[in-house]
């Protein structure tokens, strides 16, 4: 009888690991799932990141060069406004326009329109030709031209040299 109990004893006991161990591998067998589903997971966080970082280090280097360009553009027109400022304090505007005012107005108008050409390709508007100027801009036909300044405009100056005389009643 002892042998009875002792070989239920010994069954008890193969059962009871036996059902531990069987506890044991599914619970690793499960937690082995759920890692491996984590770290798919943070491999694809992780290549996100990468391709982030790489986005980021091309627009850095892009914007750089941009930068770059624009700084030497800015140099550019400094030294234009400079060069300007100095053909400026060389001439006499006023002295110029009493000498010969046909021509200071010519020369002025063919540089505001070419001002204005560069305007207009430098923010995509590249039409190019005369035809792209403003009205206001484009010159009189040759032959055609009248020597005033003020060809369609009313006289509204305020001259010394006319007078007007109204009388009272």
């Amino acid at each position: 009888m002892i042998k009875i109990y002792v070989l239920i004893f010994v069954i008890g006991i193969v059962g009871i690991v036996g059902y531990g161990a069987k506890y044991y591998y599914d619970t690793t067998q499960a937690t082995i799932a759920t890692l491996r589903e984590n770290n798919a997971q943070l491999e694809v966080a992780v290549q996100t990141a990468t391709a982030s970082l790489e986005t980021i280090q091309a627009d850095v280097a892009k914007m750089a060069a941009l930068n770059k360009g624009l700084q030497e553009d800015l140099q550019k027109a400094e030294a234009y406004g400079d060069e300007l400022r100095g053909k400026l304090s060389r001439m006499n505007l006023v002295v110029e326009a009493l000498k010969d005012a046909a021509d200071l107005e010519g020369r002025m108008n063919n540089a505001t329109a070419e001002l204005w050409r560069e305007f207009m390709s430098d923010t995509g508007n590249d039409i190019g030709g005369k035809s792209s100027l403003p009205e206001w801009l484009q010159s009189i036909p040759t032959g055609t031209e009248d020597k005033s300044s003020n060809q369609n405009r009313e006289d509204n100056s305020t001259s010394s040299s006319k007078t007007e005389t109204t009388t009272v009643n």
